[in-house]
């Protein structure tokens, strides 16, 4: 059963959007824009173990796998906005992977109204603000996803509000379904924030993200640095608690670009799930160096990753279990 919440809410914008066209005497500024894109990849875990794959996305081997191919359409109307995001392929179904058929497509679906300047109301589905990483491909800078990425929030579906604070801070609350769920029997709901500042010049930014609810809540801290021209420094921090069991993550994102054409991203993160909070078990040091290779609309990324456990849970070319697993990949993403 929907969200009554979120119906009433979609329906009361709808009312204020007409009412607005029919009382105001200048026509208010429409825009539409739209983008579309495709990746694709080819993996290789280096002892041929599809199963040491223990992120999302990626969890394939020595084939070539369509990742996503996705439609975003962004209108604005005045004070109101919508956004409908569309993905067919596999990434797309990991990403919904509580809905079933035709629902798994609709990666986001939300409309926002901006009574006033500085506050803005949002109704729907959207990608989670927790996290340095994004669903979408073209967005990130390693194709592989990390392990906070993975076992953290990948949507939420509810009502928002983003205030701005003044100077070059701002926040968000908001209460939604739980976790990853567009609709829900449960009646508990998730809390949702988000604290944002930055420096002056913006070579520093931060946010301060938290999700809760019953039996279930996480702390997330991203911070964007840019070092010069040519190097910048991410950090991704968050805990986050189950049934009274933590999990934990610290990853940062070194950016190195050389050219316009060409640029290195190394991720490194400490990840620490030892209590079983989401069923891995153990510690992971995982390190990714990937580039990207630019050809106007096309960029390649050829990738290697390395992930070492405290445990054995990975498997070697005879089947037996060990600590460390290895693969490469290359992924092409076209974005227009």
């Amino acid at each position: 059963m929907k969200s009554k919440t979120i119906l009433t809410v979609f329906l009361f914008m709808s009312l204020l959007s007409n009412a607005q066209s029919d009382t105001s005497a200048k026509a208010p500024a429409v825009a539409t824009s739209y983008t579309i894109y495709f990746d694709g990849y080819y993996r290789n875990d280096f002892t041929k173990q599809s199963t040491n794959n223990k992120t999302s996305f990626t969890n394939s081997n020595q084939s070539l796998q369509l990742g996503m191919a996705s439609i975003k359409l962004d209108h604005t109307k005045g004070n109101f906005a919508g956004t409908l995001d569309l993905g067919l392929g596999k990434r797309a179904q990991e990403f919904s992977y509580n809905d079933n058929g035709a629902a798994q497509a609709i990666k986001q679906a939300y409309i926002s109204y901006a009574p006033i300047s500085g506050l803005k109301i949002t109704a729907g589905k959207w990608a989670t603000h927790i996290g340095y990483e994004l669903l979408d491909a073209y967005s990130n800078r390693n194709y592989s996803m990390s392990y906070a990425f993975s076992y953290g929030p990948f949507f939420h579906t509810g009502i928002r509000a983003d205030i701005a604070l003044g100077g070059k801070s701002a926040m968000m609350i908001g209460l939604a379904q739980p976790t990853d769920f567009v609709s829900a029997d449960s009646p508990d709901k998730m809390l949702i924030a988000q604290f944002s500042t930055s420096s002056k010049n913006d070579l520093l930014k931060a946010f301060l993200n938290y999700q809760g609810g019953k039996d279930k809540s996480q702390f997330d801290l991203v911070l964007n640095g840019v070092v010069s021209s040519q190097v910048g420094i991410n950090y991704d921090g968050t805990i986050a608690n189950i049934s009274g069991k933590n999990w934990t993550s610290n990853a940062v994102y070194v950016n190195y670009d050389p050219s316009a054409k060409i640029g290195f991203t190394l991720r490194s993160e400490y990840f620490n799930d030892t209590k079983n909070a989401v069923g891995v078990g153990t510690s992971i040091f995982q390190n990714t160096l990937s580039a990207n290779i630019h050809f106007s609309k096309l960029t390649l990324i050829p990738e290697i990753r390395f992930d070492n456990a405290k445990d054995k849970i990975f498997f070697n070319a005879n089947s037996n279990l060990n600590q460390y697993a290895g693969n490469f990949l290359i992924a092409a993403v076209y974005k227009f």
